[in-house]
């Protein structure tokens, strides 16, 4: 039951620090993944080191595409719940007077 609390993400909340930790992760994860996989295909194929740079730059390049829209849907929920919060406060004013 407590676990279920936690997993919902509170509708006035963006990024908590876990979800930024797990970006981190992801991050991390892609280039050794890639890393190691160009590191398979090197000896595979008998290259020096090639593809070992190229699935460094590829799974970096790909975690930070998939990072920048995480973060910038973040940021774009949270934009539009203040604009929303300012919209309501607004009213507010005008009908008290």
């Amino acid at each position: 039951m407590e676990d279920e609390k936690r997993s919902q993400k509170s509708p006035k909340q963006g990024l908590s620090g876990a979800d930024f930790a797990g970006l981190g992760i992801q991050f991390a994860l892609a280039i050794l993944v890639f890393t190691f996989a160009g590191q398979w295909l090197d000896k595979r194929l008998g290259t020096n080191g090639l593809f070992t740079i190229a699935g460094v730059f590829v799974g970096a390049g790909g975690a930070f595409y998939s990072m920048y829209h995480k973060v910038s849907a973040a940021q774009k929920r949270d934009d539009a719940e203040r604009h929303a919060r300012r919209q309501g406060n607004g009213e507010n004013r005008t009908t008290e007077r």
